[in-house]
């Protein structure tokens, strides 16, 4: 019944139309854990958040109070913000999968924003 025989008397059969039906391919993994993705954090402090953007974005934002720079941390391959360093008193829109909570802090103090994105 079923596939029974595979290895035995049936082998022609299973040679023949089901070739590489037995045996093992790659490696094993005994623990996956359903969040590994989220391991791969890499950071950028406050001190390097304005180095992603270009100096004259910094400037011509500067004099306005009401318009802020976006500041995309996932698109220069960073997915965490932390909280080193300090910012200068000017708002910005901060984007990222992460943000620990000094560096929440901070943004917040100089009256800029905070947004998670999912990637």
């Amino acid at each position: 019944r079923g596939n029974a025989g595979g290895q035995h008397h049936h082998r022609i059969n299973f040679d023949k139309y089901h070739p590489g039906y037995f045996g093992k391919v790659g490696m094993r993994n005994f623990h996956v854990h359903p969040n590994n993705a989220n391991l791969y954090q890499p950071g950028i402090n406050l001190d390097k958040l304005w180095s992603l953007v270009s100096e004259q974005t910094r400037t011509k934002y500067a004099g306005q109070s009401a318009k802020a720079p976006v500041i995309d941390c996932s698109r220069a391959g960073f997915y965490k913000v932390l909280g080193k360093g300090v910012l200068p008193k000017q708002p910005v829109i901060v984007k990222a999968r992460f943000f620990s909570r000094r560096a929440e802090e901070k943004i917040k103090a100089v009256g800029g924003a905070c947004i998670l994105t999912a990637q």
